[in-house]
Protein backbone atom coordinates (compact mmCIF):
# COMPACT_ATOMS: atom_id res chain seq x y z
CA UNK A 1 0.00 0.00 0.00
CA UNK A 2 1.41 3.32 -1.04
CA UNK A 3 0.99 6.68 0.91
CA UNK A 4 -2.37 7.59 -0.68
CA UNK A 5 -3.57 4.06 0.98
CA UNK A 6 -2.32 4.67 4.09
CA UNK A 7 -2.96 8.83 4.53
CA UNK A 8 -5.74 8.22 6.71
CA UNK A 9 -3.55 6.35 9.62
CA UNK A 10 -0.65 8.56 8.70
CA UNK A 11 -2.57 11.47 9.54
CA UNK A 12 -4.30 10.26 12.99
CA UNK A 13 -1.00 9.32 14.63
CA UNK A 14 0.45 12.63 12.73
CA UNK A 15 -2.05 14.98 14.12
CA UNK A 16 -2.20 12.57 17.67
CA UNK A 17 1.83 13.41 17.49
CA UNK A 18 1.17 17.26 16.75
CA UNK A 19 -1.19 17.42 19.77
CA UNK A 20 0.87 15.99 22.57
CA UNK A 21 3.87 18.05 21.06
CA UNK A 22 1.71 21.44 21.33
CA UNK A 23 0.36 20.45 24.55
CA UNK A 24 3.54 20.08 25.96
CA UNK A 25 4.92 23.47 25.27
CA UNK A 26 1.85 25.27 26.05
CA UNK A 27 1.45 23.37 29.72
CA UNK A 28 3.92 24.95 31.54
CA UNK A 29 2.77 28.82 30.38
CA UNK A 30 -0.35 27.38 32.12
CA UNK A 31 0.89 26.07 35.00
CA UNK A 32 2.81 29.15 35.85
CA UNK A 33 -0.54 31.50 35.44
CA UNK A 34 -2.50 29.24 38.00
CA UNK A 35 -0.03 28.72 40.47
CA UNK A 36 1.04 32.69 39.99
CA UNK A 37 -2.76 33.95 40.66
CA UNK A 38 -3.46 30.87 43.17
CA UNK A 39 -6.36 29.32 41.07
CA UNK A 40 -6.69 26.34 43.40
CA UNK A 41 -8.37 23.88 44.43
CA UNK A 42 -11.00 23.76 47.59
CA UNK A 43 -11.10 20.90 49.91
CA UNK A 44 -14.80 20.49 51.73
CA UNK A 45 -15.48 21.32 55.16
CA UNK A 46 -14.24 18.04 57.31
CA UNK A 47 -18.30 17.93 58.08
CA UNK A 48 -19.33 17.15 55.73
CA UNK A 49 -17.08 14.73 53.88
CA UNK A 50 -15.27 13.62 56.84
CA UNK A 51 -12.98 10.75 54.92
CA UNK A 52 -12.28 12.37 51.93
CA UNK A 53 -11.42 15.99 53.40
CA UNK A 54 -8.54 14.15 55.34
CA UNK A 55 -7.44 11.74 52.31
CA UNK A 56 -7.42 14.86 50.57
CA UNK A 57 -6.46 18.09 52.80
CA UNK A 58 -2.82 18.15 51.73
CA UNK A 59 -4.55 18.75 48.06
CA UNK A 60 -5.94 21.43 49.39
CA UNK A 61 -4.68 24.76 47.15
CA UNK A 62 -3.41 22.93 44.09
CA UNK A 63 -4.50 24.34 40.88
CA UNK A 64 -7.64 23.37 39.13
CA UNK A 65 -8.66 24.14 35.28
CA UNK A 66 -5.73 22.35 34.05
CA UNK A 67 -8.62 20.59 31.57
CA UNK A 68 -8.57 23.84 29.80
CA UNK A 69 -4.55 22.71 27.49
CA UNK A 70 -6.90 19.42 26.62
CA UNK A 71 -9.79 21.47 25.05
CA UNK A 72 -7.80 24.71 24.07
CA UNK A 73 -5.25 22.31 22.51
CA UNK A 74 -8.05 20.31 20.46
CA UNK A 75 -10.10 23.69 19.58
CA UNK A 76 -6.82 25.10 17.81
CA UNK A 77 -5.88 22.35 15.87
CA UNK A 78 -8.97 21.89 14.63
CA UNK A 79 -9.27 25.37 13.59
CA UNK A 80 -6.23 25.46 12.64
CA UNK A 81 -6.10 23.11 9.78
CA UNK A 82 -9.55 23.85 8.73
CA UNK A 83 -8.43 27.55 8.13
CA UNK A 84 -4.94 26.20 6.61
CA UNK A 85 -6.87 23.96 3.99
CA UNK A 86 -8.93 26.83 2.86
CA UNK A 87 -5.95 29.52 2.40
CA UNK A 88 -3.08 26.79 1.51
CA UNK A 89 -4.07 24.96 -2.14
CA UNK A 90 -1.26 22.01 -1.12
CA UNK A 91 -3.17 18.52 -0.87
CA UNK A 92 -1.21 17.70 1.77
CA UNK A 93 -2.41 20.17 4.12
CA UNK A 94 -5.93 20.13 3.06
CA UNK A 95 -6.34 16.53 3.72
CA UNK A 96 -5.00 17.42 7.40
CA UNK A 97 -8.36 19.62 7.74
CA UNK A 98 -10.21 17.37 10.19
CA UNK A 99 -13.37 19.67 10.78
CA UNK A 100 -16.35 18.35 9.03
CA UNK A 101 -19.93 18.87 9.62
CA UNK A 102 -21.56 15.45 9.70
CA UNK A 103 -18.43 13.83 11.84
CA UNK A 104 -16.52 16.42 13.92
CA UNK A 105 -18.74 19.59 14.13
CA UNK A 106 -20.76 18.85 16.80
CA UNK A 107 -18.56 17.13 18.82
CA UNK A 108 -16.48 20.02 18.76
CA UNK A 109 -18.76 22.34 19.80
CA UNK A 110 -20.16 20.59 22.80
CA UNK A 111 -16.61 20.33 24.25
CA UNK A 112 -16.04 24.14 23.82
CA UNK A 113 -19.70 24.84 25.29
CA UNK A 114 -19.19 22.19 28.15
CA UNK A 115 -16.24 22.94 29.04
CA UNK A 116 -16.93 27.19 29.29
CA UNK A 117 -19.48 25.80 31.96
CA UNK A 118 -16.94 23.75 33.86
CA UNK A 119 -14.39 26.75 33.84
CA UNK A 120 -17.38 28.88 35.22
CA UNK A 121 -17.67 26.66 38.10
CA UNK A 122 -14.17 25.99 38.57
CA UNK A 123 -13.82 29.76 39.03
CA UNK A 124 -16.62 29.33 41.74
CA UNK A 125 -14.90 26.52 43.46
CA UNK A 126 -11.73 28.77 43.15
CA UNK A 127 -13.80 31.52 45.05
CA UNK A 128 -15.27 29.64 47.29
CA UNK A 129 -18.77 30.33 46.13
CA UNK A 130 -21.48 27.83 46.05
CA UNK A 131 -22.66 24.72 47.82
CA UNK A 132 -20.40 24.76 50.49
CA UNK A 133 -17.68 26.78 48.47
CA UNK A 134 -17.42 23.94 46.07
CA UNK A 135 -18.96 25.46 42.93
CA UNK A 136 -22.57 25.13 41.00
CA UNK A 137 -25.45 23.56 42.53
CA UNK A 138 -25.96 19.89 41.67
CA UNK A 139 -29.47 20.84 40.13
CA UNK A 140 -27.57 24.08 38.12
CA UNK A 141 -25.16 21.92 36.96
CA UNK A 142 -27.40 19.50 35.69
CA UNK A 143 -29.87 22.15 34.07
CA UNK A 144 -26.71 23.60 31.91
CA UNK A 145 -25.39 19.87 30.70
CA UNK A 146 -28.84 18.63 29.76
CA UNK A 147 -29.38 22.27 27.57
CA UNK A 148 -26.25 20.85 26.09
CA UNK A 149 -27.47 17.46 25.41
CA UNK A 150 -31.14 18.71 24.44
CA UNK A 151 -29.10 20.44 21.20
CA UNK A 152 -27.19 17.45 20.38
CA UNK A 153 -30.24 15.44 20.49
CA UNK A 154 -32.00 17.88 18.88
CA UNK A 155 -28.77 18.05 16.06
CA UNK A 156 -29.03 14.14 15.72
CA UNK A 157 -32.55 13.79 15.47
CA UNK A 158 -33.68 16.61 13.40
CA UNK A 159 -30.20 17.34 11.07
CA UNK A 160 -28.74 13.90 10.66
CA UNK A 161 -32.34 11.98 10.77
CA UNK A 162 -30.69 9.77 13.38
CA UNK A 163 -33.82 7.78 14.67
CA UNK A 164 -31.96 4.64 15.01
CA UNK A 165 -30.03 2.91 17.74
CA UNK A 166 -27.62 -0.06 17.60
CA UNK A 167 -28.60 -3.09 19.81
CA UNK A 168 -24.87 -5.50 19.97
CA UNK A 169 -25.87 -8.60 18.34
CA UNK A 170 -29.38 -7.88 17.72
CA UNK A 171 -29.20 -5.00 15.49
CA UNK A 172 -30.55 -1.85 14.48
CA UNK A 173 -33.69 -0.38 15.98
CA UNK A 174 -35.73 2.62 15.07
CA UNK A 175 -37.16 4.42 18.34
CA UNK A 176 -38.60 7.35 16.52
CA UNK A 177 -38.74 10.25 19.20
CA UNK A 178 -37.74 8.31 21.86
CA UNK A 179 -34.08 8.48 20.69
CA UNK A 180 -33.87 12.06 21.67
CA UNK A 181 -34.28 11.31 25.83
CA UNK A 182 -32.15 8.77 25.20
CA UNK A 183 -29.59 10.61 23.96
CA UNK A 184 -29.98 13.06 26.87
CA UNK A 185 -29.47 10.49 29.16
CA UNK A 186 -26.46 8.92 27.81
CA UNK A 187 -24.26 12.27 27.70
CA UNK A 188 -25.32 13.74 30.85
CA UNK A 189 -24.48 9.87 32.59
CA UNK A 190 -21.42 9.85 30.87
CA UNK A 191 -20.09 13.18 31.77
CA UNK A 192 -21.15 13.38 35.28
CA UNK A 193 -19.34 9.44 35.46
CA UNK A 194 -16.34 11.12 34.33
CA UNK A 195 -16.57 14.01 36.53
CA UNK A 196 -17.05 11.33 39.73
CA UNK A 197 -14.02 9.46 38.32
CA UNK A 198 -11.61 12.58 38.33
CA UNK A 199 -11.33 12.55 42.17
CA UNK A 200 -7.37 10.83 41.97
CA UNK A 201 -4.08 11.76 40.31
CA UNK A 202 -4.52 10.87 36.72
CA UNK A 203 -7.61 8.26 36.98
CA UNK A 204 -9.57 10.29 34.85
CA UNK A 205 -7.15 10.94 32.35
CA UNK A 206 -5.99 7.13 31.89
CA UNK A 207 -9.56 6.32 31.39
CA UNK A 208 -10.71 8.88 29.14
CA UNK A 209 -7.37 7.88 27.04
CA UNK A 210 -8.59 4.24 27.09
CA UNK A 211 -12.41 4.80 26.28
CA UNK A 212 -11.52 7.53 23.50
CA UNK A 213 -8.93 5.01 21.98
CA UNK A 214 -11.26 2.69 21.73
CA UNK A 215 -14.01 4.83 19.96
CA UNK A 216 -11.26 6.07 17.66
CA UNK A 217 -10.76 2.42 16.58
CA UNK A 218 -14.29 1.72 15.93
CA UNK A 219 -14.79 5.23 14.18
CA UNK A 220 -11.69 4.31 11.65
CA UNK A 221 -13.21 0.69 11.04
CA UNK A 222 -16.92 2.65 10.04
CA UNK A 223 -14.10 4.43 8.00
CA UNK A 224 -15.22 7.90 9.93
CA UNK A 225 -11.91 9.42 9.68
CA UNK A 226 -12.12 12.62 10.72
CA UNK A 227 -13.94 11.51 13.76
CA UNK A 228 -11.22 9.06 14.23
CA UNK A 229 -8.58 11.76 13.77
CA UNK A 230 -10.69 13.60 16.08
CA UNK A 231 -10.21 11.10 18.98
CA UNK A 232 -6.71 10.94 18.39
CA UNK A 233 -6.20 14.34 18.87
CA UNK A 234 -7.96 14.49 22.37
CA UNK A 235 -5.83 11.65 23.13
CA UNK A 236 -2.46 13.45 22.27
CA UNK A 237 -3.84 16.27 24.58
CA UNK A 238 -4.76 14.16 27.02
CA UNK A 239 -1.33 12.27 26.78
CA UNK A 240 0.80 15.54 27.56
CA UNK A 241 -2.25 16.26 30.44
CA UNK A 242 -1.14 13.44 32.22
CA UNK A 243 2.35 14.24 31.92
CA UNK A 244 1.58 16.73 34.35
CA UNK A 245 -0.97 15.12 36.24
CA UNK A 246 0.11 11.83 37.68
CA UNK A 247 1.25 11.38 41.18
CA UNK A 248 1.89 14.34 42.57
CA UNK A 249 -0.33 16.53 40.34
CA UNK A 250 1.23 19.61 39.22
CA UNK A 251 -2.53 20.59 38.79
CA UNK A 252 -6.49 18.97 38.42
CA UNK A 253 -8.65 18.51 35.55
CA UNK A 254 -11.35 20.22 37.35
CA UNK A 255 -14.99 20.42 35.81
CA UNK A 256 -14.05 22.11 32.84
CA UNK A 257 -12.07 19.20 31.67
CA UNK A 258 -13.97 15.81 33.46
CA UNK A 259 -17.29 17.45 32.07
CA UNK A 260 -16.57 18.73 28.42
CA UNK A 261 -14.50 15.15 27.91
CA UNK A 262 -17.36 13.25 29.16
CA UNK A 263 -20.17 14.90 27.33
CA UNK A 264 -17.69 14.51 24.38
CA UNK A 265 -17.26 11.16 24.70
CA UNK A 266 -20.97 10.59 25.25
CA UNK A 267 -21.57 12.38 21.73
CA UNK A 268 -18.49 10.41 20.03
CA UNK A 269 -20.27 6.78 20.85
CA UNK A 270 -23.89 7.92 19.40
CA UNK A 271 -22.10 9.32 16.41
CA UNK A 272 -20.39 5.68 15.68
CA UNK A 273 -23.81 4.40 16.81
CA UNK A 274 -22.19 2.48 19.45
CA UNK A 275 -23.62 3.57 22.70
CA UNK A 276 -24.64 0.80 24.13
CA UNK A 277 -21.06 -0.50 24.61
CA UNK A 278 -19.97 2.32 26.36
CA UNK A 279 -20.69 0.60 29.63
CA UNK A 280 -18.28 -1.95 28.84
CA UNK A 281 -15.90 -0.11 27.58
CA UNK A 282 -16.36 3.18 30.19
CA UNK A 283 -16.64 0.37 32.53
CA UNK A 284 -14.39 2.28 35.32
CA UNK A 285 -17.04 5.51 34.72
CA UNK A 286 -19.77 3.03 35.27
CA UNK A 287 -18.24 1.50 38.48
CA UNK A 288 -17.67 5.05 39.69
CA UNK A 289 -21.37 6.95 39.27
CA UNK A 290 -22.66 3.24 40.17
CA UNK A 291 -21.10 3.13 43.81
CA UNK A 292 -22.18 7.21 44.18
CA UNK A 293 -25.76 5.85 43.04
CA UNK A 294 -25.47 2.85 45.81
CA UNK A 295 -23.76 4.89 48.56
CA UNK A 296 -26.90 7.85 48.24
CA UNK A 297 -29.64 5.03 48.08
CA UNK A 298 -28.36 3.42 51.07
CA UNK A 299 -27.60 6.46 52.91
CA UNK A 300 -31.39 7.45 52.09
CA UNK A 301 -33.30 4.08 52.73
CA UNK A 302 -31.26 2.46 54.95
CA UNK A 303 -29.68 4.87 56.97
CA UNK A 304 -26.27 3.20 56.57
CA UNK A 305 -23.12 3.14 54.35
CA UNK A 306 -22.12 0.61 51.82
CA UNK A 307 -18.68 2.32 51.11
CA UNK A 308 -16.50 4.02 53.67
CA UNK A 309 -16.44 6.77 51.00
CA UNK A 310 -18.38 7.44 47.41
CA UNK A 311 -16.87 7.47 44.78
CA UNK A 312 -15.28 3.80 44.60
CA UNK A 313 -11.87 5.06 44.37
CA UNK A 314 -12.48 6.94 47.23
CA UNK A 315 -13.22 3.66 49.20
CA UNK A 316 -9.92 2.10 48.51
CA UNK A 317 -8.02 5.30 49.58
CA UNK A 318 -9.96 4.83 53.04
CA UNK A 319 -8.80 1.36 53.25
CA UNK A 320 -5.57 1.95 53.15
CA UNK A 321 -4.94 1.21 49.71
CA UNK A 322 -1.83 4.02 48.40
CA UNK A 323 -3.08 6.51 45.67
CA UNK A 324 -0.83 5.47 42.69
CA UNK A 325 -2.13 1.74 43.31
CA UNK A 326 -5.50 2.25 43.33
CA UNK A 327 -4.81 4.81 39.94
CA UNK A 328 -3.36 1.97 38.03
CA UNK A 329 -5.11 -1.06 38.98
CA UNK A 330 -8.14 1.71 37.22
CA UNK A 331 -6.01 2.08 34.47
CA UNK A 332 -5.67 -1.92 33.78
CA UNK A 333 -8.87 -2.76 34.02
CA UNK A 334 -10.16 0.52 31.85
CA UNK A 335 -7.31 -0.44 29.29
CA UNK A 336 -8.89 -4.39 29.24
CA UNK A 337 -12.67 -3.30 29.21
CA UNK A 338 -11.75 -0.90 26.20
CA UNK A 339 -10.42 -3.75 24.39
CA UNK A 340 -13.37 -6.21 25.15
CA UNK A 341 -15.51 -3.38 23.82
CA UNK A 342 -13.93 -2.82 20.96
CA UNK A 343 -13.54 -6.82 19.85
CA UNK A 344 -17.04 -6.75 20.77
CA UNK A 345 -17.77 -4.26 17.97
CA UNK A 346 -15.44 -6.32 15.80
CA UNK A 347 -17.38 -9.45 16.12
CA UNK A 348 -20.97 -7.58 15.95
CA UNK A 349 -19.72 -5.91 12.72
Amino acid sequence: MGLEENFDIIKIFFLTTVAFVITIFWTPVLSHFLYKYKLGKKIRKESETPIYSQLHRAKSGTPTMGGIIIWLTVFFMALLFYVLSKIIDIDFIKKLNFLTRPQTLLPLGALMASALIGLFDDLLNIRGVGTSGGGLRIRYKLFFYILIAIFGAYWFYFKLDWTTIHVPFMGNFDIGIWYIPIFIFIIVATAFSVNETDGLDGLAGGTLLSAFGAFGAIAFAQGKFELATFCGVIIGALLAFMWFNINPARFFMGDTGSMSLGVTLGIVAMLTNSALLLPVIGFILVLESGSVIIQIVSKKVFKKKVFLSAPLHHHFEARGWPEPKIVMRFWIIAGVTAVIGVILFLIDK
